[in-house]
């Protein structure tokens, strides 16, 4: 079992790596930081030796860096069984209001990454008839709110994405499942004052994950919504 995860260092990406190891899977990582990146494969390979770890930096906003890391990914495994679109940036404000290119800056991260990446890789799935891909949307995917300004519009346009490539993909033996999580403790809700409880722990986004990626081939989820259960922030 070979899966490629972007974003893969903290929060929910790490989550999601921590539980693919420990199920056996191989690992194919990327992140900005490298340093990051040398301590999560440690991490993983002390626990879990009997899996491999491909690491590389790569920013996802780039489109060369993206393609360099499919690539890089490519030139070790002849079969991609999961690709996990998970990296992302969240920059708070109004549209009126927040910083010029934040809209460019947050498409770039959270959008063209994942359209690249899976562009890259899907002639790969494709020919293999199989393989499951994850984008890592938000409730804002689905809820305009206060504050949420081009990050929403980002995560609109993943959602519209993973709709487009589960209609493509149907005939392929590729599934695609949107993943539409609300507020999870993460480096984007550092310094919050809240109880623990009020936020979701991003071990539980990696369990709904690994649910929907180990049903049997005839069975997709499409979307997956998950709340805190106390409700939206």
């Amino acid at each position: 079992m070979n899966v490629i995860i972007s974003g893969a260092t903290k929060g929910i990406g790490w989550a999601i790596a921590e539980k693919f190891a420990a199920e056996g899977a191989n690992l194919a990582l990327c992140a900005r930081n490298e340093e990051d990146l040398k301590t999560c494969k440690a991490s993983l390979e002390e626990r879990f030796p009997k899996i491999e770890v491909l690491c590389k930096t790569c920013d996802v906003s780039k489109k060369e860096e993206v393609w360099a890391f499919a690539d890089f990914v490519l030139s070790h495994w002849k079969k991609i069984d999961g690709l996990i679109n998970n990296a992302g940036v969240f920059l708070p404000g109004a549209i009126h209001e927040e910083e010029e290119g934040a809209l460019e800056k947050q498409i770039n991260t959270n959008l063209y990454s994942a359209y690249h990446l899976t562009r890259r890789l899907l002639p790969t799935m494709m020919a293999a008839k199989a393989g499951h891909i994850f984008n890592m949307c938000s409730i804002a995917s689905k809820v305009a709110y206060p504050n949420g300004g081009s990050y929403s519009i980002s995560k609109f346009a993943l959602l519209g994405f993973s709709k487009v490539l589960r209609e493509e993909l149907k005939e392929q033996g590729i599934k695609v499942t949107a993943i539409l999580p609300g507020a999870t403790w993460s480096n984007s809700w550092a310094g919050v004052d809240l109880p623990e409880s009020r936020l979701m722990q991003a071990k539980d986004i990696a369990k709904a994950v690994w649910s929907a990626y180990q049903m049997e081939p005839s069975a997709v989820v499409e979307e997956i919504i998950i709340r805190p259960q106390l409700g939206d922030l």
